[in-house]
């Protein structure tokens, strides 16, 4: 305590002396100088919350690179009509922010699987492979068998807590899967999916994997997301899209499954109006699976046949389930799409998808109080969007930029290195006439490729809540694991168990 108004006293002697100072300088008046002056006694009032993290809550924008997260904030700001380029998300609001190295085990570029891994379990693994150690390549059933690695959902829910994972991709996917698995390829998601080598070697897919998770006796409590068709045989129709079938091949309907496992209590939901309708005093554990594959874009989600909750409000209806613990919990909320919309080098959708997960982190910090929940916001990898050029101040970010290109034809501000929208016989397409902002417009790129790449430069993280504090500089993205275990105290509920 002595310390700490020690710290409390040197903040006020600085910041006094920092005013008298500011008083003899001609921008003294200036509102950029003022307004940072403000945030300057703002960051020296703070103090760092050493509470024990009742709860955890890990958001993860699937792709979100750092131009993502700048982008996002002007569009948010631009479409509400304010200033878009000093206005915040609310995740950049928070106290406490690093960087996140995000290379695997054997690649300098990552993929969504190891890295999810990385970040619930505490070690880089190889790419391709999800919730097993680094001794484990691509495709080798024998050796995942022999070299599963724990994650912090499982140690959560043996300790007493609940878990639960939201995703607007499908939930076989690898960055939820973190969650409960333990494969040699990230695309074993089915029956169907296995290798002959993994079907004779006996290893399960992912799918069946989620449903026979069973950690601490009673497994997840929370699963929504997407991947209807992983999940029922192929003889099995889809009960939104007409004629489609499901993709397994064993005959099984793993839904029917989780909810004779689970009993009373247990609610398995496919659309909107079910979820709207659930009574949450009576259910216990839900499994959502909202599309057959990923959910839709933010963008699109109005059109939805069926109709399809938003991120916000999975990760809301999640925290009213899991927070009747009075144990805690650990929640992750991937915003998938964001990466999917990168690949198709779809600038726009991307961004509305960030958005998105800015609501829902919105949503989750009017169910928890910081003082006993860590939330962490961060991606698993980066893509290759730039912002560049000499836009103007207000300038729409999915517009062009002020100026032409030596071709003398107009470019856009977002851009890609590779993907789609590369150029078609070496000759740039005129925008002139073209409306940038329209939400199917693919920005140019410079390397054609189908499919845009993942890039490998940091991605942030950002944090509040108990020993968020922990965040600051460059780390290694497995350390995300640590602090969360830290925060928590996890190993101790063990041993208190």
């Amino acid at each position: 305590m002595k310390r700490l108004l020690m710290a409390s006293a040197l903040a006020g002697a600085m910041f006094a002396n920092t005013a008298i100072a500011a008083e003899d300088l001609p921008q003294a008046n200036d509102a950029y100088f003022l307004s940072a002056q403000q945030t300057l006694q703002q960051k020296l009032m703070e103090q760092d919350n050493t509470n024990q993290a009742k709860n955890i809550i890990l958001f993860v924008g699937d792709g979100m690179s750092i131009p993502t997260v700048t982008a996002a904030r002007i569009f948010e700001g631009q479409k509400r009509g304010v200033d878009g380029e000093s206005n915040s998300l609310i995740f950049g609001q928070f106290p406490n922010v690093a960087l996140s190295k995000t290379y695997t085990n054997d690649a300098q570029i990552a993929d969504s699987a190891p890295t999810a891994s990385a970040m619930v379990a505490g070690v880089k693994i190889n790419n391709g492979t999800i919730g097993v150690s680094k001794e484990v390549s691509r495709g080798d059933c024998e050796a995942q068998k022999a070299n599963p690695i724990k994650s912090i959902a499982a140690q959560a829910e043996e300790r007493g807590m609940s878990t639960g994972w939201v995703s607007t991709a499908r939930l076989t996917h690898a960055t939820p899967a973190a969650n409960y698995v333990h494969t040699a390829d990230r695309n074993w998601e089915s029956d169907s999916d296995l290798s002959d080598a993994a079907k004779a070697a006996g290893c399960p897919d992912i799918a069946a994997q989620m449903i026979a998770w069973n950690e601490g006796g009673d497994g997840f409590e929370v699963a929504m997301g997407g991947g209807r068709r992983m999940f029922i045989d192929k003889t099995m129709e889809d009960p939104e899209d007409s004629g489609k079938m499901g993709q397994r091949s064993d005959g099984r309907d793993l839904t029917k499954e989780w909810l004779k496992a689970n009993g009373e209590g247990a609610a398995y939901v496919w659309n909107q109006e079910q979820l709207d309708k659930l009574d949450l005093t009576k259910t216990k554990k839900v499994l959502g699976l909202f599309d057959r594959s990923h959910m839709e874009y933010e963008a699109d989600r109005a059109k939805d046949a069926a109709g399809e909750p938003s991120i916000a409000e999975m990760t809301g209806k999640a925290i009213d389930i899991l927070s009747k613990n009075e144990n805690g919990f650990f929640l992750m909320v991937e915003a998938g799409r964001i990466d999917h919309a990168h690949h198709a080098g779809n600038a726009a959708r991307a961004l509305e998808d960030t958005v998105a997960l800015n609501d829902a982190v919105k949503e989750a910090m009017s169910k928890v109080n910081l003082n006993d929940t860590l939330i962490i916001v961060t991606a698993d990898h980066s893509h290759t969007m730039s912002i560049s050029g000499y836009a103007e101040r207000g300038n729409p970010i999915l517009g062009t930029s002020q100026g032409k290109a030596d071709d003398d034809k107009p470019y856009t501000t977002l851009g890609y290195m590779n993907g789609p929208g590369a150029l078609k016989d070496e000759v740039r397409s005129d925008l002139s006439n073209v409306d940038t902002t329209d939400i199917d417009f693919l920005q140019q790129a410079l390397v054609p490729m189908s499919s845009e790449t993942h890039a490998g430069d940091d991605v942030a993280i950002f944090a509040a809540g108990p020993w968020s504090h922990l965040f600051h500089g460059v780390v290694e993205q497995n350390f995300i694991y640590h602090v969360m275990a830290h925060a928590s105290k996890i190993q101790d509920r063990m041993a208190a168990k």
